[in-house]
Parts: C-alpha cells; sequence; structure tokens
C-alpha cells in the first residue's frame, strides 16, 4: 500500500484531472476497479484472493453515476483535509461530515453512512491507499491477551496485565511495534464471550498462548494484526467459530480475504490459518446433538455458496463438512460446550484438540 504522502499526492492528481476534464469540454470521470466477483481470482499458488484488472468508468454528467461520484469526491476531500491536519476520523464522523444539502436544491449528498461507507471504499480502490492511510478507522471490536509488549505511540503495553478487558484491539495496527511476544500459538475466536471465558479460565497464561476475539465476522484490524503476528514472529493460527455456515465464512475471510476487500488481500489474507472447530466431528465427538439449532432456509443458501467457493470446491475434508452439516440440517453454537462444565473448553477441549492437531486446512 502507498504511505500517506503518496494517498495525497494521488487524491490530488484526481482533482487535476477532473479539472482538465472540465476545462477541455470533456464529460468528468472517475475510473473506478469493478468490486465484483466476476473481477476476482483466487490465486492456487499464494493461496488467496485477488481483484482482477477491470474497471468502470463513473460519469458526472450520468443519471445513473452522479450521486456516487459526487459522493467519492467528497469524501476524498475529506480524506485529503485529515491527511493535511494528521487527524483522524471515524466512519461515523466521515458520514457527518459528509452529510449535507446541495445549495439550492432538497437533496442530501449521503442521506446514509452506507453511501459514505461505501465511497470510502471506492476511494481506496481509486487511491490504491487502505482507509486507516487515509486516516479513517472503524471502530474497536475486538479484545486480546497474551505474554505479549507492544509499544503503541510511545506507550508501552503489557497484554498480559489489563485485567478483565484485555487490550482493546484499534482500527489502525499498522504503527504498533512489537517489544516482546512470548507465545507458541494464537487462538482467534468470534464471539467476545467465549474470549470472556478463556480469558478468565487463563487459558492464555496457562497453555502459553495469544487469545484474541471480534464480535462476529473479524475487523481489519483484527485480520491485520493477525497477520503481522503470523508474518512477524511466525506463529500459528487457530480459529475458533460456531459451526454454522457463517462461522465457516469467517475462517474463510480470514484465510483466504474476502470478494469485497480483495484488493487488500495481501495485508489481510493468512494461508497459513486452520479451522479448529466447532467441527461436525466434535458434533459425534463430544455427543452435541441434543443441543442442534436447526438451519434456516438462508442459513442453507449460504452453506451452498460457500461449498462451491474455488478453495473449498477441491478440498475433500471441507466437502465432508459441508455434506455432514447439511445432513444435520442443524448448527451448533460454541457455547454448547458449557454443557460439559463451565470450564470444558478450557481444561480439555481446545487443549486436546491442538495436542491432537484436530484441525482443518
Amino acid at each position: 500500500m502507498k504511505q500517506k504522502n503518496s494517498a495525497t499526492a494521488v487524491i490530488e492528481e484526481i482533482g487535476k484531472k477532473l479539472v482538465e476534464d472540465v476545462e477541455k469540454g470533456r464529460n468528468p470521470n472517475l475510473d473506478v476497479p469493478v468490486r465484483n466477483l466476476a473481477n476476482i481470482t483466487f490465486d492456487a499458488k499464494t493461496r488467496i484472493l485477488k481483484l482482477g484488472n477491470k474497471t468502470a468508468k463513473r460519469f458526472f454528467f450520468n443519471v445513473g453515476h452522479t450521486k456516487k461520484f459526487v459522493q467519492t469526491l467528497e469524501v476524498a476531500k475529506i480524506a485529503k483535509n485529515l491527511l493535511e491536519v494528521q487527524k483522524h476520523a471515524s466512519l461515523r464522523d466521515v458520514f457527518y461530515m459528509a452529510k449535507r444539502t446541495i445549495p439550492n436544491t432538497k437533496i442530501n449528498i449521503v442521506d446514509e453512512q452506507a453511501e459514505t461507507d461505501k465511497a470510502i471504499e471506492d476511494l481506496e480502490l481509486i487511491t490504491d491507499s487502505s482507509r486507516e492511510l487515509l486516516h479513517i478507522n472503524a471502530n474497536k471490536m475486538g479484545s486480546v491477551a497474551g505474554r505479549v509488549v507492544i509499544e503503541d505511540q510511545g506507550d508501552l503495553i503489557d497484554w498480559s496485565k489489563l485485567g478483565s478487558g484485555g487490550w482493546s484491539i484499534p482500527s489502525n495496527v499498522e504503527n504498533i511495534k512489537f517489544r516482546k511476544v512470548t507465545a507458541n500459538y494464537i487462538i482467534y475466536m468470534e464471539k467476545a464471550a467465549v474470549w470472556e471465558r478463556l480469558h478468565e479460565d487463563k487459558f492464555w497464561d496457562k497453555n502459553n498462548c495469544i487469545i484474541m476475539s471480534s464480535q462476529g465476522q473479524s475487523t481489519r484490524g483484527i485480520r491485520r494484526l493477525l497477520q503481522r503476528l503470523s508474518s512477524e514472529h511466525k506463529l500459528p493460527i487457530y480459529v475458533l467459530t460456531d459451526l454454522d455456515p457463517y462461522g465457516l465464512y469467517i475462517y474463510s475471510v480470514i484465510k483466504f480475504g474476502s470478494i469485497s476487500l480483495a484488493h487488500m488481500a495481501s495485508e489481510l489474507a493468512i494461508p497459513s490459518v486452520r479451522f479448529l472447530g466447532i467441527t461436525t466431528d466434535d458434533v459425534n465427538n463430544y455427543d452435541l446433538k441434543k443441543h442442534f439449532i436447526k438451519l434456516k432456509d438462508i442459513d442453507l443458501a449460504r452453506l451452498k455458496q460457500i461449498k462451491e467457493y474455488k478453495w473449498f470446491k477441491n478440498s475433500g475434508p471441507w466437502q465432508r463438512q459441508f455434506r455432514m452439516m447439511k445432513d444435520f440440517n442443524s448448527k451448533v453454537e460454541i457455547q454448547a460446550l458449557s454443557s460439559k462444565g463451565i470450564t470444558f473448553i478450557s481444561d480439555k477441549y481446545l487443549p486436546e484438540k491442538i495436542r491432537k492437531k484436530d484441525f482443518l486446512e
């Protein structure tokens, strides 16, 4: 990714090009990379998703393009101002900074935050800079604990000494420096409640590991932090999610990247991660059928979609998991393990599976 001063320069070049279009009587336009499945490829060698070379022009004088064109320029202006004053803004801040009525009309530039979020993603593609490098951050939605000491803006932070809440993972982790990392592996889990269970049980201390969580889909900050720990400190990463199509999708995104962020896969995807559970085999091994939750039509549709992904389609072990889940017609939550005892997950389930190397890749 380009550095901050490069992002500013690219935004300025966009502005100059648009001024030139106007001066020469051309319809002002932006060249935006196409971000859909048709323009995504799976690189079998690197095992990550990649964005193709297809682009689409977005014109100012086009009824179907005008609104998105203006929204992208508005967000570009906001990002340029943030870079110039060296301040950061949240996604919500940017929405309110862009939300205003166009003079002499009753039309707002944006009405919903989803519009500015999309415009920011377009700006990332146009400038080849992540939103974090554009000084736009998302909310903090993750926690981490372990024998790790980092330096963040001059402050030394020990992840093993932050009480019950752990360290709150920020949106931008690029400038964090690892001063000391003492761990054998990382367990990432989708649920904060499961992280709290492991943290209270001091799982990270007893097993010399790092525990990290989000609440649902992992944020970019979490994925980038995981990738940095994997690449810079060679730590194995195990993913722990519910046994449902969305849990499996979370694993897929961490391992291979996501379709919507294929342009950032090299900074976010971690092909070496392994899926620890919950698996369909765990259902039988730990007698979890009594805790089945029936799959809804939307779950089955999602399962059908995931099993056809190129990176899963030719994997016998994964296709077996998909078949068994469909046969069960049910999903199982991680917390179902609590029926075996409140500390069962810490005392037996995780240590046993890791010792036996009982994971999927």
